[in-house]
């Protein structure tokens, strides 16, 4: 019966025994051997992550495809009971087996003044609309286009960029703010704190809070984020004006410096009907001193807050292709989750390992639909589960290799209001170029006219 339970070559991620310290650590371990014993349930689950459009029956016809000796697929009630006997607790200690940064190399993560750079944002994904869920994680409050759809799990992830590895996650009912996750998330117990010092943080503007910038400030970890600049924005007193141009702060009884700078955005193909537009930013950083960390190379480095919006990116449009989730209560909705934030790490610590040894490949090239469609085709093949000493990459890391993605450019494009899905109506802005363009970015740090405060 143990034969169905594995991951085809991404097992190698996620092998036997770190299975079992799982399930043994968190009490899932059965009492005695059974038709569906807790490593192929959580197997089966792993598997669902990366199948989402396919139901658990398919999904274990897709595990025993290429066994020797298949073997009868189950009632549906008997793969839910053997999940509920299960539980969420040994995904989660998987979880926290697997999460990390993955490789550490300078090729791979992205580092900044001797720096790991990690970003924190949350997202939403929809759930089942059940009683049960509803339950927990209600809907929100009906605004102008009428009630919400489903119930919403608010997600909130530290990733290291560069990998796009999870480094931590956090999540439950959208009620709970934003921050709050946050807060949590950086803090963390013990040895198991998420932020550490040697870590730079990038942030949004929700993020420029006074408790939230004195909880990171906490941790020893530095941090830059953008800061609001509208009437409920941070006061930020001059105490000292450097020679860069920015100048010295605080926020709470945390010195901060503030970079204030205006980009510029031109089209690089002069034949574009876009003209160059400005956005102005301004920038906090525990960082203080300008010949370690230059005004300019901050706001470029802030462009890497993205990785983490790209991450959210494939978790709900690739892996979960727009889907809502299966589970219909509250506790197969936590069991899914963290099988889901399994798998992506497992594609994602596959894909960096794929260009471990290759310097001069960036691991943003690495296509995720192409590790996640081989690793399928892996599954049901039942391939490459056991390592081999003569195929170091693998057949995910070759196909990755032969199909890299073009090198990061800039490029611009204008922020509209989304629309449905085959909707037959067009989006807001009907008149405006909603095509993405390669632009040129030129960096200007503003200086304040005004004298330092004092």
């Amino acid at each position: 019966m143990f034969a169905v339970g594995h991951l085809g070559e991404l097992t190698q991620v996620v092998p036997f025994d770190l299975v079992d310290e799982a399930l043994a650590s968190a009490g899932g371990l059965q009492h005695r051997v059974r038709r569906l014993p807790s490593r192929v349930v959580v197997y089966l689950l792993l598997a669902g992550a990366l199948f989402t459009g396919t139901g658990w029956t398919g999904i274990w016809s897709r595990l025993n495809a290429s066994l020797p000796v298949p073997l009868p697929v189950p009632a549906p009630s008997s793969i839910t009971a053997a999940m509920r006997r299960v539980g969420p607790r040994p995904l989660k200690a998987l979880f926290d087996l697997v999460k990390g940064p993955a490789a550490v190399t300078a090729t791979q993560v992205t580092r900044f003044a001797g720096r790991l750079v990690v970003a924190i944002d949350g997202t939403q994904i929809a759930l089942p609309d059940t009683p049960a869920n509803l339950s927990v994680f209600p809907k929100a409050k009906a605004g102008p286009n009428g009630p919400a759809g489903y119930p919403m799990l608010r997600l909130v992830t530290l990733t290291a960029c560069g990998t796009r590895t999870l480094m931590d996650a956090a999540f439950g009912t959208d009620l709970t703010g934003e921050l709050t996750y946050a807060r949590d998330l950086v803090t963390g117990a013990g040895t198991t704190r998420a932020l550490r010092p040697g870590m730079l943080l990038l942030g949004d503007r929700n993020f420029s809070a006074t408790r939230f910038v004195d909880t990171v400030a906490s941790t020893g970890a530095d941090f830059l984020i953008r800061a609001k600049t509208h009437s409920t924005a941070l006061k930020l007193p001059i105490l000292r004006r450097l020679p860069d141009g920015t100048f010295l702060s605080r926020i709470g009884e945390v010195p901060v410096r503030v970079i204030e700078a205006t980009l510029t955005l031109t089209p690089a193909d002069s034949t574009s009907k876009h003209t160059a537009t400005q956005h102005a930013y301004r920038l906090v950083t525990s960082l203080l001193d300008p010949d370690e960390a230059p005004a300019t190379a901050l706001v470029r480095l802030y462009r890497e807050r993205w990785e983490i919006e790209t991450s959210y990116c494939e978790l709900k449009s690739t892996l979960l292709g727009g889907r809502v989730l299966r589970g219909r209560h509250p506790a197969a909705v936590t069991q899914e989750t963290w099988a889901l934030l399994v798998a992506y790490q497992a594609l994602r610590t596959a894909m960096s390992d794929a260009v471990l040894h290759r310097p001069d490949i960036n691991p943003d090239r690495a296509a995720f639909t192409i590790a996640l469609n081989t690793a399928r085709d892996q599954i049901i093949r039942a391939a490459g589960i056991i390592h081999t000493q003569t195929d170091l990459v693998g057949q995910i890391g070759t196909a990755i290799l032969n199909g890299l993605l073009p090198a990061r450019r800039h490029r611009s494009r204008p922020r509209v209001k989304k629309r449905a899905i085959n909707s037959k109506y067009r989006a807001v802005g009907r008149h405006t170029d909603h095509r993405t363009h390669r632009t040129a970015v030129h960096i200007e740090i503003n200086t304040l006219p005004n004298p330092p405060d004092g």
